[in-house]
């Protein structure tokens, strides 16, 4: 008889509802390096920016290389473009698959390098503009190879494949917490009607 009043009262009370544990990123170690890789990458392509956005104003403002800074004006755009592609953005990836694959991001960042690192300033009237040219065209020019060798060894491949088993990971941990979530509110339901 006491066992049945317990097990009344414990009916009555619903289990307390504890708020849904937060998904925790992934510290998958290659995943993170992958990640960093990328931020360095976009760094260096806005470096490219800098760059060329000086020389195409002070190729303006001269009036005489009016193609050279129109010339600019187009690895600005693409600089811009490989900066946005570091993001992994799936809006530009939809429409441009080739960037999916590291060989082919690489080759767009060797020839935004290439772009950034010619028509140099013959005359060395700006040599620190002339040297930020070299800067961001080699380091940009050092990521695309990175990039290609690694596209060519798999290794873009081996990251999506992880990510796609970590995304699989966290909806399965959604889906389990909803399901959860839901049982506690049936549960709940259920107590109340019996009372």
């Amino acid at each position: 008889m006491a066992k049945d009043t317990e097990l009344g009262q414990a009916s009555r009370h619903p289990p307390p509802i504890l708020p849904p544990s937060r998904s925790r990123r992934s510290t998958d170690p290659f995943i993170v390096i992958c990640r960093c890789f990328s931020v360095v990458t976009a760094i260096n392509a806005l470096l490219c920016v800098c760059a060329n956005l000086l020389s195409a104003i002070r190729s303006f403002r001269n009036g005489s290389d009016i193609f050279g800074g129109i010339f600019r004006c187009y690895a600005i755009a693409l600089a811009i473009f490989v900066a946005l592609v570091e993001t992994e953005w799936d809006f530009i990836l939809k429409f441009w698959r080739v960037l999916d694959y590291w060989v082919g991001r690489g080759m767009l960042q060797i020839f935004v390098a290439v772009m950034t690192r010619a028509f140099p300033d013959v005359i060395w009237v700006r040599r620190d503009l002339v040297l930020l040219q070299e800067i961001a065209s080699y380091l940009l020019l050092a990521c695309g190879v990175i990039y290609v060798i690694s596209g060519l060894l798999c290794i873009g491949f081996f990251k999506r494949a992880r990510l796609q088993r970590e995304t699989s990971r966290e909806n399965a941990a959604k889906d389990l917490e909803e399901l959860e979530r839901r049982k506690r509110e049936l549960e709940a339901l259920l107590i109340e009607e019996r009372d």
